[in-house]
């Protein structure tokens, strides 16, 4: 039987609740475990695809086209697992599943309401998950803060569900907060017990705590969060802040929070082997090499927008004992070539990554062009695939005012434009080219060179593509067509062979990276980066 543990948080958000379920996740996997995730996010919005990532972050994709919270992308890198939109429910997907039932008439001239209708759905999104990979364990995160109005559906399902599986095949685990104030230098623990307190008048009684923290935490402190929480006191963990996230399953498993857990759900303890896990974490902490790497984008004041491509970085970094240094550059303030070159001075590698709306675009195309003259490696991601393309088209091929149909729809040269597919469609969620598709790969590209292999699979998210009207245009003054479909009629990777490294892609490679298994784009691109370290 699958058991179950319920994930909420308290007091204020972003606690890192998505960190301490993929890391629970990655300890159960090293115990031999078959884990799977699940989170429930309490917006309205259907899907975060039509959110600004000011609201919310990344939007991260999964192979089969699910625009979903960026915590998907912490489950499948921590987990090394593929999920789906199984793995992700919103209120707004649950309200809109039982508005259609509602009008087909499936409730059979039944007062629609809260419960039991609602709360119904969001259960059955907890079983279909099970039933699609049968885990031993399956990981519930609630989103947002316990008390929320908004949650309260979510967590009204997760008590009625906890009752329906028995004792012992599930639990909550409530993420806290210990506030410090240094003022007096002192943890304060009244938030914490409020906030079971809330929790505990929903009808929860969590039965573990993991402590969100700066400082340690002493055991008098545990033992009087214990004894107000009515919590064991071997059950009170603590998960002080860490300089990298992957240090967290490791200091968690030190606590002995899988054996607490397997008590509670009566699962047979096993011994993990965690020794991969840590050999990262050494090299995490012990680079041989360091290196600057600018990111030029438009949402550079919140660093979650990019989270993936940050990740996929660090992840090169770890793999070429590399410290990655991030500067991060507003494409808005980029005028022109002089503003780009003071920018870039002792970087050693340039990421133009994905992006909506002409605001910054003219930034990025001097960045982009400073980078191709300049010999600086070069890793251009969707938009920063279409910006590459631009600027060689004004640049390099004379295509004076080139530009995307996105950004101008009257220019004479669209060398990037809408696809054919996208022209009538009025509704903007859900409904781009988005998910897993093939491409072919050209043996003469350094692209080939870092996959290995000729054929690939990558993630998608875009509505706007690369003009072949303009393919043979730009190839006679050298552009390199590294990647297509494999009926060949969308460019996919597109290269300059005379820079060191300069590829940039129409997909997403970010979606796809792992810790202990970087992806070959951001591999490459590091590892030129590094070269060009050395040289200056």
């Amino acid at each position: 039987m699958t058991k179950y543990i319920f994930i909420t948080g308290g007091v204020v958000s972003s606690l890192g609740k998505g960190i301490v379920a993929a890391s629970l996740g990655r300890l159960f996997v090293s115990r031999g475990f078959k884990v799977s995730t699940q989170k429930f996010d309490p917006y309205i919005n259907v899907d975060p695809g039509t959110m600004s990532p000011y609201q919310h972050g990344e939007v991260f994709v999964c192979d089969d086209g699910a625009e979903t919270d960026l915590d998907l992308g912490h489950y499948e890198r921590f987990l090394d697992k593929n999920l789906s939109r199984i793995n992700n429910v919103t209120s707004g997907s649950v309200y809109q599943t039982v508005i259609e039932k509602e009008r087909r008439g499936e409730y059979l001239g039944a007062t629609v309401q809260m419960i039991p209708h609602i709360t119904e759905e969001i259960k059955s999104r907890i079983r279909n998950a099970q039933a699609k990979d049968n885990p031993d364990i399956l990981i519930v995160e609630i989103g947002g803060t316990v008390g929320d109005i908004e949650g309260l559906p979510f967590i009204e399902a997760i008590r009625q569900f906890k009752i329906e599986q028995g004792i012992s095949n599930s639990m909550s685990l409530h993420v806290t907060l210990l506030p410090y104030l240094n003022t007096s230098g002192e943890l304060k623990t009244k938030p914490t017990q409020h906030s079971v307190n809330v929790l505990r008048s929903y009808g929860i009684q969590p039965e573990m705590l993991v402590l969100r923290t700066q400082v340690p935490v002493d055991k008098n402190e545990k033992d009087k969060i214990a004894l107000f929480c009515s919590v064991n006191k071997d059950c009170v963990i603590e998960c002080k802040d860490m300089k990298s996230i992957y240090e967290v399953p490791l200091y968690l498993e030190n606590q002995g929070i899988c054996d607490r857990v397997c008590e509670i759900l009566n699962i047979e303890k096993r011994k993990p082997d965690l020794s991969s896990w840590t050999e990262l974490v050494e090299r995490i902490h012990n680079p041989e090499k360091e290196i600057n790497i600018a990111i030029a984008g438009k949402y550079t004041s919140l660093n979650d927008a990019y989270l993936s491509v940050v990740e996929s970085l660090h992840h090169a970094g770890f793999k070429t004992n590399t410290k990655i240094n991030i500067k991060w550059i507003a494409s808005d303030d980029v005028k022109n070539q002089n503003q780009a070159g003071k920018l870039l001075e002792n970087v050693h590698g340039v990421i133009v990554p994905g992006g909506f709306g002409q605001r910054g675009v003219e930034g990025k195309l001097e960045i982009v062009r400073y980078a191709r003259e300049n010999n600086i490696p070069y890793l251009g991601l969707c938009l920063g695939m279409q910006c590459a393309v631009i600027e060689f088209a004004r640049n390099v091929a004379g295509l004076k005012d080139a530009n995307s149909e996105e950004f101008d729809k009257d220019t004479e040269f669209k060398v990037v434009h809408l696809m054919e597919n996208q022209k009538n469609i009025k509704n903007l969620g859900a409904t781009m080219r988005i998910g897993a598709f093939p491409c072919k790969l050209n043996k003469l590209s350094k692209s080939y060179s870092v996959y290995k292999t000729e054929d690939i699979s990558e993630r998608h998210r875009h509505r706007y593509e690369f003009n072949n009207e303009y393919k043979d245009i730009l190839a006679k003054k050298g552009l390199l067509i590294a990647g297509t479909s494999p009926d060949g009629e969308l460019v996919e990777i597109i290269e300059n062979p005379k820079n060191n490294w300069f590829v940039a892609a129409q997909f997403h490679p970010e979606f796809k990276s792992r810790p202990d298994n970087p992806h070959p784009l951001f591999l490459g691109f590091v590892e030129a980066a590094i070269d060009m370290s050395k040289s200056k």
